[in-house]
C-alpha cells in the first residue's frame, strides 16, 4: 500500500464465523500456498500493519488477470507486496507489475519478498506518491495497463482512478479495494476522509462516460468492508 490510513481496520464489526469461514475456504481451495504464506509472514515479522488482502481477495485479483489476459498490471499500494506478488505469479514470466509506494522501507520489504516468492524480475516498485509516480508513467508514454488495483490511502482513490484511465485502454480493468468503509460508506455525515473519499469514488464510477462499473460489500478475516470494479469502454 502507499500513503496508508492511519490506523488498521476496525475489527470490531466482526460477526461470528466469517474469520472462520474465511480459514474454511482457504483451506479447502488451496488459496494460499506455501510461497504466499510466506510472504505473509514475512511482512508480519517487519512489523508493516496487517492491512494486505486476504488469501481469497488475492486470488480474486489473480483469476481476473487470468480472465482478462492480463499482461500489464499496476498496483496503488504495495505494503510488503502480497497482492503483487500473488498477481505477478498469475501473469507468468512475460508478464509486468509496476507498484507504487509511498514507504521506502515498505518497499524494501516488498523487494525482498518478491523475490522469495521468485517473481523480482517482473516486478517493479516505484517509491513515491502514488500520484506523482503514475504522472511519470504518463509522461513517460508507458504502454497501457490491462488492469490497475488501487489499495492505497482513500482520500486519493477518486484521483488515482483519473490517473488509472490515462493509464488504460479499452478493455481494461481498474479494482478499487477498501470502498464499504465496515457501512460507514452509507453514512452522508460521515467527515472521515477514508469515507468521504470511498463515497467520491463511487460516484465517480458510477457516472463515468468512459467505465462500466459496480460495487459489491465482502466479509470475512478483514471485517465488513467491499471492492469496486470497472470496466474502461
Amino acid at each position: 500500500m502507499t500513503e496508508h490510513p492511519p490506523a488498521t481496520p476496525d475489527t470490531t464489526d466482526h460477526e461470528p464465523g466469517w474469520a472462520e469461514v474465511d480459514a474454511f475456504l482457504d483451506e479447502a481451495m488451496g488459496l494460499e500456498d506455501q510461497v504466499l504464506r510466506d510472504v505473509r509472514e514475512a511482512t508480519a515479522a517487519a512489523d508493516l500493519p496487517p492491512i494486505e488482502v486476504s488469501a481469497a481477495q488475492a486470488r480474486f485479483l489473480a483469476l481476473l488477470c487470468r480472465m482478462i489476459g492480463a499482461r500489464r498490471v499496476l498496483e496503488f499500494g504495495t505494503l510488503g507486496g502480497y497482492s503483487a506478488a500473488s498477481v505477478a505469479r498469475a501473469l507468468g514470466d512475460d508478464g509486468e507489475v509496476v507498484t507504487l509506494e509511498i514507504d521506502p522501507r515498505h518497499a524494501e520489504v516488498a523487494r525482498a519478498n518478491f523475490r522469495r516468492a521468485g517473481v523480482a524480475d517482473r516486478v517493479e516498485v516505484l517509491v513515491g506518491p502514488a500520484s506523482e509516480s503514475a504522472r511519470a508513467l504518463i509522461d513517460t508514454g508507458t504502454e497501457p495497463f490491462d488492469m490497475v488495483s488501487i489499495d492505497a490511502d482513500k482520500p486519493g482513490n477518486p484521483g488515482y482512478v483519473e490517473l488509472a484511465l490515462q493509464l488504460t485502454r479499452p478493455g481494461s480493468v481498474i479494482v478499487v479495494d477498501n470502498v464499504v468503509r465496515h457501512g460507514a460508506v452509507a453514512d452522508a455525515g460521515s467527515d472521515d476522509p477514508g469515507v468521504l473519499g470511498s463515497r467520491e469514488v463511487l460516484t465517480l464510477l458510477g457516472g463515468h462516460p468512459r467505465l462500466d462499473a459496480t460495487a459489491l460489500q465482502t466479509v470475512g478475516a478483514k471485517g465488513w468492508d467491499g471492492f469496486a470494479v470497472a470496466r474502461v469502454r
